[in-house]
C-alpha cells in the first residue's frame, strides 16, 4: 500500500475541514468517499468535491463498497463508538473525532474491540501536536519540575453565542450531544490536562450550571476540584458565557512553577528545590531564588488537524507510533463524565467511576428533556477558528 483511501463518515462542519485537508495536504492520504444521511450535505459533496470521491447515505454501505481502507468519524457524539466497532468489525483503520463518545460504558466496549482488531485505531487529539504541550509534557515527564503539587486550569475563551447553540438541533442537548461546554470545547484541554502531567485524579467535586447564560439545557459554566494520589489538587474552571475569555494552565512543582499562556511557556524555576529549601533554611522569612525562563518552543504545526493525519496515515503505511491512540479517549471523557456525576450528584465522584451509575444518570437527562429551541439548520459553521 502506498496511499491510504479515506472516507469521512459525517460531512459537516468538521468533516468538511478534514475533506479539504485530505484532499490537499496529507501525503500518503487519498480521499475517496463521503459519507452522511443527510441529503443536502451529500449534494453539498456533490457540488464541493472532485467527482472521483464517492457517496454515501449509510455507513453499512461505505462500509461494504470497497472503496476505503481507513474511515475517519466526524459525527455527533453519541455515534462515535457504535460506528468505529463496525468499521474495526470490517476491518477498517479508524479515526475518531473527539470526544471518543459521551459516556465511558460505550467506549470502553470500543476500546475493547478495538483491542481484538489488528486495524489502527486514532483519536483527532491534535492538540496533542502542538509545541507548546509537547514541551510541557517532556518538562514534566523528564523531572525538570519536580513532584507535580497544584493543577490550575483556566479555559473560558471558548464564547459561544446563542446563534452557535441554534445553528444546529443537536447541539447543547441531552439526547443529541450528551452535554455542554465539557463535552463540545473542553474535550482537549481535558486530554492534555492528563497527558501532559501524567496524572489521573483520584476524586472530583464538581459544580455544573445548566443553561446559565444561553438558552440550553446543557451545562455552559464548570468550576471543578480534584485530588491526586500524591496529595496534589488541581481546578479545571470552564464556560462558554464569558466574554473576553482566558486560556491559562499553571503547573506548581517541588522545583517550581510552569505557565502556558497567549502561546508562550514560561518556567519560574527554583534554584533549589522547595522540599530541600525547607528543610534546610533557618533564616524565617525567606524564600528560594527564582529563574523566569522563558522555554523556547518551535511555532510551527501548532496543534493541527493535519498534523494527526499526517500522523494516521503514517502509522497506516509506516507504523508510525500513534500520537493520540483512540485507547486514550477515555481517560479526558471519565474527567466529564465525572465532573457530571458529582454535580447531579452534589458529592464527590471516586475514579474510576460507575460507569452504569453514570449511564442511568444521562438516561434520565435525555428522557426527561422537554428542551425545544429555534435551529438556523444548512449553512456550514465556519471552523477555522476551533480545535
Amino acid at each position: 500500500m502506498d496511499k491510504v483511501r479515506f472516507g469521512i463518515i459525517g460531512v459537516g462542519n468538521m468533516g468538511r475541514s478534514h475533506a479539504f485537508s485530505l484532499l490537499n495536504e496529507v501525503k500518503g492520504a487519498e480521499l475517496t468517499a463521503v459519507c452522511d444521511i443527510s441529503p443536502q450535505r451529500l449534494e453539498w459533496a456533490a457540488e464541493q468535491l472532485p467527482e472521483h470521491v464517492l457517496r454515501f447515505s449509510s455507513s453499512e454501505e461505505l462500509f461494504k463498497s470497497g472503496s476505503v481502507d481507513a474511515v475517519l468519524i466526524a459525527t455527533p457524539h453519541y455515534d462515535h463508538p457504535p460506528l468505529a466497532i463496525e468499521a474495526l468489525k470490517h476491518h477498517l483503520h479508524v479515526l475518531i473525532e473527539k470526544p471518543a463518545g459521551v459516556f465511558t460504558k460505550a467506549v470502553q466496549e470500543m476500546n475493547d474491540v478495538a483491542a481484538q482488531s489488528d486495524r489502527k485505531f486514532g483519536i483527532m487529539y491534535n492538540q496533542r501536536t502542538n509545541p507548546l504541550y509537547r514541551k510541557l509534557r517532556d518538562l514534566i515527564t523528564s523531572g525538570e519540575l519536580g513532584e507535580i503539587r497544584r493543577t490550575n486550569w483556566i479555559i473560558t475563551d471558548w464564547y459561544r453565542s446563542q446563534s452557535y447553540y441554534n445553528s444546529g438541533g443537536w447541539r447543547a442537548t441531552w439526547a443529541g450531544e450528551g452535554g455542554g461546554v465539557l463535552l463540545n470545547q473542553d474535550p482537549h484541554q481535558l486530554d492534555l490536562w492528563q497527558w501532559t502531567t501524567g496524572m489521573m485524579p483520584k476524586r472530583v467535586r464538581a459544580f455544573c450550571q445548566f443553561g446559565k447564560y444561553r438558552d440550553i439545557e446543557v451545562e455552559d459554566d464548570v468550576t471543578a476540584y480534584v485530588e491526586y494520589e500524591n496529595g496534589a489538587t488541581g481546578l479545571f474552571i470552564t464556560t462558554t458565557g464569558e466574554a473576553p475569555g482566558t486560556n491559562r494552565f499553571e503547573i506548581t512543582g517541588d522545583n517550581g512553577k510552569i505557565v502556558v499562556e497567549d502561546g508562550k511557556l514560561t518556567f519560574w524555576r527554583l534554584r533549589t528545590p522547595e522540599s530541600e529549601f525547607n528543610a534546610t533554611y533557618t533564616g524565617g522569612f525567606g524564600q528560594p531564588e527564582c529563574w523566569k525562563c522563558e522555554i523556547p518552543v518551535d511555532k510551527n504545526n501548532g496543534g493541527s488537524h493535519q498534523g494527526i493525519l499526517r500522523n494516521f496515515t503514517n502509522a497506516i503505511l509506516n507504523d508510525e507510533p500513534l500520537i493520540a491512540p483512540g485507547e486514550e479517549g477515555i481517560r479526558g471523557l471519565t474527567l466529564s463524565n465525572a465532573m457530571y456525576l458529582s454535580a447531579w450528584t452534589d458529592n464527590w465522584v471516586e475514579l474510576p467511576i460507575d460507569a452504569e451509575l453514570f449511564h442511568e444518570h444521562l438516561l434520565k437527562k435525555v428522557q426527561a428533556s422537554t428542551f425545544k429551541k429555534e435551529t438556523s439548520q444548512g449553512k456550514a459553521l465556519d471552523v477555522s477558528g476551533t480545535h
